[in-house]
């Protein structure tokens, strides 16, 4: 999901249909926790920040909210428009960034921000979500990224990613929540609930690759370092996991904030 102003996430937009159909959408254990802090009812009015595809916009949209998606890439919002039409939902899609919708004032229930905060200046972020919340309305924070425990598909994919790309600063295992409780802090939102929990994510061979091209350590490599990157990783995994089917260890994190 993208929807900030740094140099990787302006060029997710380049990879928008491998992003879409590679990338696996937002657990629904991890939806399902939103809803049970008030996040996602059916009948709210839910903007979705930095939607990339809409995988969270979308899944809201089937529970019955009235969602807004917003990224400030066109490219991210055709892909997202077609997959929602294909699932016959309804949601209004906008190119805008984060920090500066020019959304009406106190007119969401719900803002979201799934793996993206981070593209985002988090400071101004923050104080457009409480500009566009209603009183009492909340903001949920949240992430799914591969977790790069050692020997697994998720960790050694990862260390070859930096391997490539030295400048890459978005490996490891990171917790970027208190950073964005700090910025949700400073605009007047309070944070009520943080969880996390840990899945396993199957991927075929082919999709796995797929995705991490569409990643942004890759996607920040020239055309020739990304080739030599995949025709390393596949050879990699090949070698350590033999098979159609890999599982790639994910960590899932969210926290809620009140307005």
């Amino acid at each position: 999901m993208v929807g900030g102003t740094g140099v990787s996430g302006e060029r997710f937009g380049s990879a928008a249909a491998d992003y879409a159909l590679h990338r696996a959408d937002f657990p629904e254990a991890g939806i399902d926790r939103l809803v049970t802090l008030g996040v996602g009812t059916p009948g709210q009015r839910l903007l979705d920040l930095g939607c990339g595809t809409g995988t969270l916009a979308r899944q809201f949209a089937a529970r019955g909210c009235t969602v807004t998606g917003v990224d400030v890439d066109s490219r991210m919002l055709t892909a997202a428009r077609g997959l929602a039409t294909a699932e016959d939902l309804q949601i209004e899609w906008l190119e805008c960034p984060a920090e500066k919708t020019e959304l009406l004032s106190a007119s969401y229930d719900v803002v979201t921000a799934a793996q993206c905060w981070h593209w985002f200046d988090g400071e101004v972020a923050a104080s457009e979500v409480r500009r566009l919340l209603v009183t009492g309305g909340c903001v949920a924070v949240c992430g799914f990224d591969w977790l790069p425990l050692p020997d697994t598909v998720s960790g050694i994919t990862d260390a070859l990613i930096q391997a490539h790309n030295p400048s890459w600063t978005l490996g490891g295992i990171r917790d970027p929540g208190p950073e964005a409780e700090r910025q949700l802090g400073g605009a007047g939102l309070v944070v009520f609930e943080t969880f996390t929990f840990d899945v396993d994510v199957p991927y075929a061979v082919d999709s796995w690759r797929r995705r991490i091209g569409a990643s942004a350590g890759i996607l920040d490599l020239s055309a020739e370092s990304a080739a030599a990157f995949d025709l390393e990783l596949g050879e990699v995994l090949a070698e350590r996991f033999p098979g159609d089917c890999l599982m790639a260890p994910h960590r899932v994190w969210g926290l809620v904030a009140s307005n």
